[in-house]
């Protein structure tokens, strides 16, 4: 992703859901403008959810979904459907496109109910409307379309538009400093750091802070002793990556608010609280428990990988129990987490909030804690308290 591309997670993900063959692809052509899938008579043409990053007048920028049949069949069926299903977890406005010539078949009135249960808001397209003999007036939510004519592109982009509303811009840490303040960002360098670029909270908190007239000084966590030397007042708050949290609070003075990326991150998702709650956990991990350590995205892993070696590691040291550890990544998130004593998630920074809303409530209604992974390796490093007292309205979290 280029300093200047809006993240995958900061964008409207809009789904084009339906039958197979009902011209959902042929419709997100249409509406992109761009031949974004594949597009054939044959019914089941789309195998996966096709996602495309682009901006899309009058939204500004979206992911837009195509999605497979919902009502594939065989066993390659069953997986394709599934996938679909998933797509809802991560979907902030739907589209059902249903062919113009029939009522709703069952299945998409199954889906349109999976809409309401994720409270996912919609539109009804009515694809192929070319091919009627009169179109009746459209009902509320819903709208007649054809790809092949162009008739109510331009009105659905306008739906969309409406059903979006105005994005409302949340600080990430700007409102944690005062008018003009003072930040110092601590980033590691080491060998699972990406070459030639800032990980995106990293990119994320920097364009905060210029965008609401902050300073920000970056600099690696052997340089943070000389830095805050340099500095001819104390900056008004000190944000480190959560791999070297330890070490950093050992060297930024008590009088400094003290957080990390990760931390930030989950107040940004929305879902600080429960976080933080889920990591008294850790405090009671028995020997045979399994822990799910999951990552939004997908990377190359190195041999000191924070999610499968560094974190795994310090939670054992911890709690000095037997523990056995599963990883996920990516979309993969489990269904079912109730083999899983704790779960430990990565900031979502490459998630949507719809995404991270919904694997936090699949947890909490299976019973099961979850946490992230700078709340963990705070709680792990005794400074939980301190590394949450910044953001305002956590004071009695850890009651």
């Amino acid at each position: 992703m280029g300093l200047n591309d809006t993240p995958s997670g900061e964008r409207l993900h809009i789904g084009f859901f339906g039958m197979r063959n009902a011209g959902k692809s042929s419709l997100v052509n249409a509406v992109t403008g761009q031949e974004l899938a594949v597009v054939s008579d044959v019914a089941g043409t789309t195998t996966d959810p096709v996602k495309k990053a682009m901006e899309l007048l009058p939204l500004g920028p979206v992911m837009i979904i195509d999605t497979p049949g919902i009502d594939d069949e065989g066993q390659l069926g069953e997986l394709r459907v599934r996938k679909t299903k998933e797509t809802l977890a991560h979907t902030d406005i739907a589209v059902l496109v249903t062919d113009a010539r029939r009522e709703l078949p069952e299945a998409e009135t199954a889906l349109l109910g999976m809409f309401a249960e994720r409270k996912i808001p919609y539109i009804i397209a009515r694809s192929k409307c070319d091919l009627l003999d009169d179109i009746l007036p459209a009902k509320d939510g819903e709208i007649y379309v054809s790809a092949l004519s162009g008739t109510g592109i331009n009105e659905l982009k306008e739906m969309l538009g409406r059903f979006a509303g105005e994005k409302k811009e949340k600080p990430i840490a700007a409102d944690l400093l005062p008018e003009n303040g003072t930040a110092i960002l601590v980033v590691p360098i080491d060998k699972a750091a990406p070459k030639g670029r800032l990980i995106l909270p990293q990119q994320q908190v920097i364009r905060d802070l210029l965008n609401h007239g902050m300073t920000a000084f970056v600099c690696r966590d052997s340089e943070l002793s000389e830095t805050l030397k340099k500095l001819a007042a104390s900056p008004d708050i000190v944000i480190t990556d959560s791999q070297v949290f330890g070490k950093v609070s050992k060297a930024v003075s008590a009088d400094i608010p003290l957080t990390s990326f990760s931390i930030l991150m989950a107040r940004y998702k929305g879902f600080l609280d429960i976080a933080v709650r889920g990591a008294a956990m850790l405090d009671k991990l028995k020997d045979g428990d399994t822990v799910l350590i999951s990552e939004g995205c997908t990377h190359h892993r190195q041999c000191e990988d924070i999610g499968t070696v560094k974190l795994p590691n310090w939670i054992r040291g911890y709690n000095e129990k037997k523990l056995k550890f599963e990883f996920s990544s990516g979309g993969t998130f489990p269904d079912d987490l109730t083999g899983y004593a704790l779960v430990v998630h990565c900031g979502g920074c490459t998630l949507n909030e719809k995404e991270m809303t919904s694997r936090m409530e699949r947890a909490q209604l299976q019973g099961v804690p979850i946490t992230n992974y700078g709340i963990a390796i705070a709680h792990i490093h005794g400074i939980l308290q301190r590394s949450i007292a910044p953001i305002p309205g956590t004071a009695d979290l850890l009651k």
